[in-house]
């Protein structure tokens, strides 16, 4: 039988707080990993928290910006001196401060992205190396976008830090993989979260993404836990520094 359980696993997840991350989030401790849950505010993944815990599953909320040096390593401080190991990072916390064309786009919008969707999971998964070892080996899902293979209108920057996150994922899986750490990453399409709320409600961005869309809807949060679930679990075992696209037919 194919093996998704993910029993007495310890997995830490970033934009945890609501959307895909969420998701994710309650699919993973539906399989038996314990969740650690971090976004910049406590609030809203106290929230998910209380889901994860009223499936009977187990979670812990962390408040932490993932673009800070400082709160990355207190993070890791307290993930060892808590469980003394990482079994799965997931890297789904993501900006896009900046809609329009690259050539009017200031320095601080570009920091910016590229602070949370690229320095932010680069040293996360540097970090999350270290406790994997330890523990005998791990796996690293990075949520990057189809943008990161078509460029998304408007949406030049962010599309240039995603298309990074999928070398980045490839980079890491090769440097990784004698330490038995596997390290991929999903592909959404347009998802229906907080994140691409301007687009959706929008009519003619709208309508112009469904040209594309060969299923004509966007995707909802839960449907990428699936594929992250397969990445991070034993079932795939021998998968490692790969894509995993879902985005509707999108790219086809």
């Amino acid at each position: 039988m194919v093996d998704f359980s993910l029993e007495n696993k310890i997995a830490l997840i970033t934009g945890g707080s609501r959307g895909i991350g969420e998701a994710i989030a309650l699919a993973l401790a539906e399989y038996g990993a314990h969740c650690i849950l971090i976004s910049r505010k406590i609030e809203g993944l106290q929230a998910v928290k209380g889901k994860i815990e009223a499936q009977g599953g187990k979670a812990d909320a962390i408040a932490c910006h993932v673009g800070h040096m400082d709160q990355i390593e207190n993070l890791f401080t307290q993930i060892e001196e808590k469980f003394g190991k990482l079994d799965i990072l997931i890297n789904n916390a993501a900006t896009n401060p900046y809609f329009g064309e690259m050539t009017g786009a200031d320095e601080r919008a570009w920091n910016k992205t590229l602070e949370v969707n690229l320095k932010g999971p680069f040293f996360l998964i540097q970090h999350a190396a270290k406790l994997m070892e330890k523990g005998g080996g791990g796996a690293v899902v990075n949520v990057s976008s189809i943008a990161a293979k078509k460029p998304g209108p408007m949406q030049g920057i962010y599309s240039i830090t995603k298309a990074a996150v999928v070398a980045m994922t490839q980079a890491y899986a090769k440097e990784l993989a004698a330490k038995n750490i596997r390290v991929n990453a999903l592909l959404p399409g347009i998802v229906d979260t907080k994140f691409s709320e301007a687009l959706l409600t929008t009519d003619w961005i709208y309508e112009a993404m469904m040209q594309h869309v060969p299923l004509k809807r966007p995707a909802q949060p839960g449907e990428m836990a699936g594929a992250v679930l397969y990445l991070v679990s034993d079932a795939a075992s021998y998968t490692t520094g790969t894509t995993i696209v879902c985005d509707g037919g999108s790219l086809a």
